[in-house]
């Protein structure tokens, strides 16, 4: 009997753990970082199992020892633990029948229970026994004649080993495990076979998992389309068509489920450890999606953007992901343009100008966190003595003083290195517990996403509570704060953190910039933003896939949706696919910005600019009537104007001009309304390839959705195969007045800049504190190229006044406020909210487009 048993064990490890460690090796050569690992949960913690597992093939063993009183709730606790751990590829339960509960064997995931694995092989009839078989060479007699006996086996295991070993000559027992002739040796050698099967499995689990780890190629069905004419309102388009369930559009496009987050059944949130799967996928094209000097109604960059990806998704087969902002609410029940929506636009107007996913509500939320550290910290440094501060920021919990790793962080950058906090000195106590903040120097803002210009002036710490310290301050629009601009230009949760802690707030009386991370704040905001760094993902009417992820203002901050969206977008279309990124208002503000700050920010460089150009804004710049919004175009608008298209194209050169300062070619997209004439058309096409745009083409996505924009797709995919000669325009390492100035005498076709005696002291001590090799971003009107909005057309002559510098140290930018900007909207006589209504029974809603 003991031969036989010898017999057994020398098949298996001839067979079944060499295989495992040639199998384990190979997958560590391919996968330097990757750790087969086995999750074994024991009551009893034997050694057996994770000994041999680790020293005899090499598999990494993580044992979890439970106490025996343990409750069934706990055990389903610790496997859907290791069900989301993506270390852990494969887990056995080691328990008394008592704990193998129905509930407890159906907690774990079938792609890592290793039990399911074997008994899903057996049941196919693909069991492996040739892994003991085909080592009868390593044998020094043949395996026909010999007796194999089968212990314990019961039901489709047993049939199936007998069949298959009495296939290849060998004469079969079957025994119980309960017979009075096995002995120890006999029970070991169960437990032996038990462990080199498991890990079999394991390696093989590790090998699916690398796989599933891969890029994988899209299986995307795109919505088909029914355009009718006239065009239905843009509202009764998107109720007429049923979105692909979220979780069925990120299968389609490579995403697995563990990286996806659903809010709700249309839109999700990406993880960002996508990233790091793809890592090693080679990015895709680049398209930047650009405009010309807008009206106030916008131009439809965004409508672009969705017909282009949908053209080159839906209809050319071609991978393609569009990347926009979210839209503030203070536009969205102010005035926003609302250009040509309709069959080029979303599944989601109504969330995608709402809440979305509560990001704008974090950052609002982490914003005024701050703020009110701020005041309540001046309140309490000046109504306090130094030892009472210390008292409270330090208390003693349960007899017990230690500082948070936050305040010791502070200590270093004081330069005191003790962690015990009685050994400080009054000194270090007094330069430890006083910010020693000017209230007349306090740089930031609250925040709220609406439109509220009583806002733009406020005085705060008015109540007895705060015992006469009022101070003058204001709010800004939400997605005006340095947090929005964080968030946008950020890279992943350290990178934010850091960036976070490094927001300058304010000046202590005697000049030195207090920080974030000196009010102790960073790590609360950091958790309020977790979620938000997710890009959510979204889809188009014809089913093509969407991220939405920041919204910071072009003509405030720098206007350009997230880094992180445009990185995983690039990895997910893969090499041949396209990622179509927005940037707001005209080429001269969002994709300047875009170039000089987002791409030394990401590394990445576009392939291809896409210019979106309009006959009506082309009419205002060739001396058209005013625009305004709510207001019946003027009749020069609707009818045919040649002259005024001609004179207005001198704004759609200079900013083909401006493209070409940065060595990107571009495509001048030309989104067409419905009033707009053939030869009107056909003017524009013939100037923009005359002044040296790539390719010149109308785009009817308005009406006929991506089919209308076939013909742009096929010129982004021919120039953006091009090799382009990107450059910046500025060097970092210039002065900040060399940086302002060059931007408003190359772009924006100024004299010369002018600054105002508090701009001059601004830049003096951002000099002074190190913060002089930041790119710069222009606060500036959108509607002209000048500072003057009323100025059309191609302004010159002009001299550029810069009446303030702030600087966003976290964001990574200086910005100039030209002119009369302002970082607060205001509502207009009459309002977008007159129109927005809730149907009480069937909850729809009205007017939000």
């Amino acid at each position: 009997m003991v031969k036989i048993y010898a017999l057994c064990v020398h098949l298996i490890y001839s067979g079944i753990v060499q295989r495992s460690r040639e199998e384990l090796k190979a997958i560590r050569e391919t996968n330097p970082g990757l750790k087969p690992t086995l999750a074994i949960i024991q009551v009893l913690c034997s050694v057996i199992y994770p000994d041999f597992v680790s020293t005899q093939i090499g598999l990494n063993v993580m044992q979890i020892c439970l106490p025996h009183q343990c409750r069934e709730e706990e055990v389903i606790e610790e496997i859907l633990r290791l069900n989301e751990d993506s270390r852990v590829h494969g887990i056995f339960l080691h328990l008394p029948q008592s704990f193998l509960s129905k509930s407890v064997r159906n907690a774990i995931k079938p792609q890592k229970d290793v039990k399911v694995m074997v008994k899903v092989t057996l049941v196919r009839g693909n069991l492996n026994i040739q892994n003991f078989l085909s080592c009868n060479s390593s044998l020094d007699a043949p395996l026909v004649g010999k007796m194999a006996v089968l212990l314990g086996l019961e039901g489709p295991l047993k049939v199936t080993l007998q069949f298959l070993l009495q296939n290849n000559g060998m004469m079969v027992q079957t025994r119980q495990w309960s017979s009075k002739h096995l002995s120890h040796f006999e029970v070991f050698t169960k437990m032996f076979v038990a462990a080199v099967v498991i890990c079999q499995h394991v390696v093989r689990s590790s090998r699916r998992w690398i796989q599933e780890q891969q890029y994988q190629p899209w299986r995307l069905r795109p919505l088909k389309l029914q355009p009718l004419s006239p065009v239905p309102s843009d509202i009764e388009i998107s109720r007429a068509q049923t979105p692909k369930p979220i979780s069925q559009l990120a299968q389609e496009i490579g995403l697995l489920p563990e990286e996806l987050e659903a809010y709700g059944n249309t839109k999700a949130k990406v993880h960002l450890s996508l990233l790091n799967r793809l890592q090693h996928q080679p990015n895709g094209k680049y398209v930047l999606v650009a405009g010309i000097t807008p009206t106030p109604l916008g131009e439809g960059k965004s409508t672009v953007t969705i017909g282009l990806v949908q053209a080159l998704s839906a209809h050319l087969k071609l991978n393609s992901f569009a990347c926009l902002r979210q839209p503030s609410q203070g536009p969205t029940f102010g005035v926003k343009g609302k250009t040509a929506y309709s069959l080029s636009l979303n599944f989601f107007p109504i969330q995608f100008n709402l809440h979305l996913t509560g990001d704008i509500h974090a950052i609002t939320a982490a914003n005024n966190l701050v703020a009110a550290a701020i005041d309540a910290r001046i309140l309490h440094e000046a109504t306090q003595s130094d030892r009472a501060l210390y008292s409270r920021l330090v208390p003693s919990v349960n007899g017990v003083r230690c500082f948070s790793p936050i305040q010791m962080a502070r200590l270093q950058r004081l330069g005191i290195n003790k962690s015990d906090p009685s050994d400080l000195t009054p000194e270090e106590i007094r330069a430890f517990v006083r910010l020693d903040l000017d209230p007349e120097k306090v740089t930031w803002q609250r925040v709220v996403d609406t439109n509220d210009r009583f806002l733009r002036k406020i005085t705060v710490g008015q109540a007895n509570t705060e015992k006469g310290h009022a101070r003058q301050t204001q709010f800004d629009i939400a997605v005006a704060s340095e947090i929005m601009a964080i968030l946008a230009l950020t890279d992943g949760l350290g990178d934010m953190r850091a960036r976070l802690g490094r927001m300058v707030v304010g000046s202590s009386r005697n000049g030195q910039p207090i920080t974030a991370d000196d009010l102790g704040v960073t790590g609360a905001l950091a958790v309020l933003m977790k979620d938000a760094i997710k890009p959510t993902l979204m889809q188009t009417l014809e089913g093509t896939p969407v991220f939405v992820h920041a919204g910071p203002f072009a003509n405030i901050a720098h206007g350009n949706s997230s880094v992180l969206a445009d990185k995983l977008a690039l990895k997910l279309v893969g090499e041949e696919g396209y990622v179509v990124t927005e940037a707001g208002f005209g080429a001269d503000i969002g994709m300047e910005k875009f170039f000089n700050i987002k791409c030394r920010t990401s590394g990445l460089t576009p392939d291809v600019v896409v210019l979106v150009a309009t006959v009506r804004a082309l009419k205002m710049h060739g001396g058209g009537p005013n625009v305004t919004a709510g207001v019946p175009l003027p009749k020069e608008y609707i009818n045919e104007n040649l002259q005024l298209v001609a004179d207005g194209c001198s704004n759609l050169k200079k900013q083909i001009q401006i493209t070409h300062l940065f060595g990107v070619p571009v495509i001048v997209a030309l989104n067409v309304f419905k009033t707009d004439t053939q030869a009107e058309i056909d003017m524009v096409c013939r100037i923009a390839e005359a002044s040296g745009a790539s390719a010149a083409v109308q785009c009817h996505h308005w009406s006929r959705g991506g089919w209308g924009s076939v013909e742009l797709a096929h010129a982004v995919k021919k120039v953006a195969s091009q090799k382009n000669h990107f450059q910046f325009l500025y060097n970092l390492q210039d002065s900040i007045v060399e940086k302002i100035r060059t931007i408003a005498q190359k772009v924006y076709g100024a004299d010369d800049i002018e600054l105002s005696p508090e701009a001059q002291a601004k830049i003096d001590y951002y000099n002074q504190q190190g913060f002089s090799a930041l790119p710069i971003c222009m606060a500036k009107t959108h509607l002209s190229l000048s500072h003057m909005p009323e100025k059309k057309g191609v302004p010159t002559g002009f001299i550029l006044p810069i009446r303030d510098i702030r600087a966003s140290i976290g964001a990574g930018f200086i910005y100039p406020l030209v002119g009369t900007m302002s970082t607060m909207p205001g509502l207009p006589t009459r309002p977008c909210f007159y129109d927005i209504d809730l149907d009480p029974v069937t909850e729809e809603i009205k007017g939000l487009f």
